[in-house]
């Protein structure tokens, strides 16, 4: 079987880097990057199964992403990240076809069940 493959898009180094470790050490393939064209330019040439991605990011931000993500690669799944208390973001995602949001921070468990969920609908289960 394939191994879960999921780009971790998110500006902040500390955070990206922790949940890259952890999608590594629960089996998954993981990359993590903190620039929303260089996400692009991964999603252009890597196969990907779900992204996490923060709602606020300089420059091209999360929003934009999932656009060009739902509009470029309609299979690839989508969690929002959002540091904003209020769920507008989130909302907002949801509308354009991510897969759900979570508020920042959040447990690393509740991000993991997610991203096997995400997956899970992916391969249509």
């Amino acid at each position: 079987m394939n191994k879960l493959k999921v780009l971790v898009v998110d500006d902040e180094a500390d955070f990206c880097e922790l949940v890259v470790k952890r999608l590594i050490a629960g089996k998954m393939n993981a990359e993590g990057i903190q620039d929303g064209p260089k996400a692009l330019e991964i999603l252009k040439h890597k196969d990907i199964d779900v992204v996490v991605l923060d709602v606020k990011m300089p420059g091209l931000g999360g929003i934009e992403i999932l656009r060009w993500i739902k509009a470029n690669t309609p299979g690839v799944e989508v969690i929002m990240l959002t540091g904003d208390q209020s769920v507008e973001a989130g909302i907002k995602g949801m509308q354009l076809g991510a897969f759900d949001y979570v508020i920042k921070p959040v447990p690393m468990n509740e991000l993991l069940d997610k991203i096997r969920q995400a997956y899970e609908k992916r391969l249509g289960q």
